[in-house]
């Protein structure tokens, strides 16, 4: 992925710190607001949506999606079948894997934690994607990580 930047060592290193900083800032928000509200924390209220959207998935699918060790990936889904949120089927095609579907108390949890993270974002990041420059990041943001997925670039083993 060459750029025009790579004469500016400190831009790149400026940009990569920004964008941490910002997503770890935002998902500790999230965190707080999710916590306070309904007991969960931000990768909890993922997991659930990602489950809500995309019935039948595999502890594999969540893997994949969010970048996050099978090991670690299946221990969180653990997590939400002893709370009674998410329960594990039998995968006819796969006798090795489970299909994951919510429990209704975890399609409401979902969709309340939804509202709640909604209002965050709202509140803390609105303001600043309106107009030109918001949509210019977005898509920014949006092709890199098309560009990190597609290369399978910063995908954890194990």
């Amino acid at each position: 992925m060459a750029s025009k930047s790579n004469g500016d060592p400190a831009g790149l290193q400026s940009f990569f710190s920004d964008l941490v900083r910002c997503e770890t800032r935002l998902y500790n928000a999230l965190n707080d607001r999710l916590r306070e509200r309904h007991g969960i924390v931000t990768s909890q209220f993922e997991a659930l949506r990602y489950l809500r959207d995309h019935p039948g998935s595999r502890v594999a699918d969540l893997a994949a999606e969010f970048a996050v060790g099978i090991g670690a990936t299946s221990k969180g889904v653990d997590r939400l079948e002893q709370r009674g949120w998410v329960v594990r089927r039998p995968n006819p095609a796969d006798r090795r894997s489970s299909l994951l579907a919510l429990t209704d108390d975890g399609t409401r949890l979902a969709d309340a934690a939804e509202a709640t993270v909604t209002g965050a974002l709202a509140d803390l990041v609105a303001d600043i994607l309106d107009g030109s420059p918001g949509e210019a990041t977005r898509q920014v943001l949006a092709t890199l990580r098309s560009l990190l997925e597609r290369g399978q670039i910063g995908m954890p083993t194990g």
